[in-house]
């Protein structure tokens, strides 16, 4: 075989992943997309998010907690070795509630998921005063907030030029505007592309986000994922506005405001609308009334990857061993996992996690 892996996808998933094994001595080759692909790795809201994860599946939240505090550690190293910061902030992130009832709801559901947790689920309901102490320019409509204190936040486009040049850096082939056409098992896999491209490989991990429903059935997965649009604003450079990020605007390290996200089922249209950004825009300026006065410089739509319940998913082919399919919406704060820990279990060591409860067998 010309290399151990090819990794068909080369957003965070499949980067984080190509890192992880390069860094345990194996050959990686990565096939990623052209321009027009959809990229969910460029778009995104750039969260490191805990709370609210898992409510269904404390399994999920469990992963995520594990991630989180993995990501450090994970960024330092990436940062060392391409000189980029990756602007990692984890001082706790903030749920806002804009009534009472909305509030003592979440935080009921919380309290449930913590006792499943063994306690191990660190938030805080703060009042209205409270939070203004902590958020000067949080707004009168705002009546309180749980602030969860292993939330943060990245650059995700830091992160993602980072992990491209380690990779390459680490000896990994990274291999851009290619479309799989086809993926055949003489002798381990063969990966051929629309212009004519072959990777042999011994054995393969589809992390191309929206593209595994398509290629997917070809490598025995049923791969039921599906586009969820996510529109989102940002702001002008501005001094420090706020403090801790939350669901609804966080402060990038640049400076600007990013705001979001919509969560729309329109299929494959990632385009910008003006209710979607309105809305957006709205309840940016109930929640930091400061913000009414700040310059929008740019909004764009960008296409998540869902899964039907939400959570990742992690199999190994039935048909074709040796095949993996690795695919998640939540890329960002799973990107230290997957780049320290999902390399055992595709190589299937002793420390490889129990990633079970994410298989496919769920869908049955």
């Amino acid at each position: 075989m010309e290399t151990d892996y090819v990794i068909i996808g080369g957003g965070v998933v499949g980067l984080s992943v190509a890192w992880g094994l390069l860094k345990r001595g194996l050959r990686v080759t990565v096939i990623d997309g052209d321009d027009g692909s959809f990229r969910a790795s460029r778009g995104n809201f750039g969260l490191v998010w805990v709370q609210s994860k898992g409510m269904s599946q404390p399994r999920y939240a469990r992963w995520s907690q594990t991630s989180a505090a993995a990501w450090g550690a994970f960024a330092a190293e990436l940062g060392a070795a391409t000189g980029q910061d990756l602007g990692l902030e984890q001082k706790g992130g903030y749920d806002l509630h804009f009534s009472e009832e909305s509030l003592q709801g979440t935080v009921e559901k919380y309290e449930a998921l913590k006792r499943k947790l063994d306690g191990n689920y660190p938030f805080e309901v703060l009042g209205h005063n409270a939070l203004r102490k902590e958020e000067p320019q949080i707004g009168a409509s705002v009546v309180g907030a749980i602030l969860h204190h292993q939330d943060g936040h990245a650059n995700p486009l830091k992160l993602l030029r980072a992990l491209a040049t380690d990779v390459r850096r680490l000896g990994g082939r990274v291999l851009t505007g290619k479309t799989v056409t086809d993926v055949t098992r003489p002798d381990g896999f063969r990966v051929t592309c629309a212009d004519g491209t072959r990777v042999e490989a011994g054995k393969l991990v589809l992390s191309a986000g929206l593209g595994a429903a398509q290629l997917g059935p070809m490598l025995g997965f049923k791969a039921p994922v599906r586009a969820q649009r996510g529109q989102l604003l940002i702001t002008e450079k501005l001094p420090k506005i706020i403090n801790r990020p939350s669901l609804i605007a966080r402060q990038v390290d640049e400076g600007g405001i990013q705001i979001g996200a919509t969560n729309e089922e329109v299929g494959l249209d990632d385009g910008v609308t003006q209710p979607g950004i309105s809305r957006l825009a709205a309840e940016a300026i109930a929640a930091y009334p400061v913000l009414a006065k700040a310059q929008l410089v740019r909004s764009w739509g960008a296409l998540r990857v869902l899964s039907p319940d939400g959570l990742p998913i992690y199999q190994q082919s039935l048909t074709l061993p040796g095949a993996y399919l690795v695919t998640c919406h939540s890329g960002i704060t799973l990107a230290a996992a997957h780049a320290r820990l999902l390399p055992d279990w595709l190589e299937g060591t002793a420390a490889a996690p129990d990633l079970e409860v994410f298989s496919e067998a769920r869908f049955s």
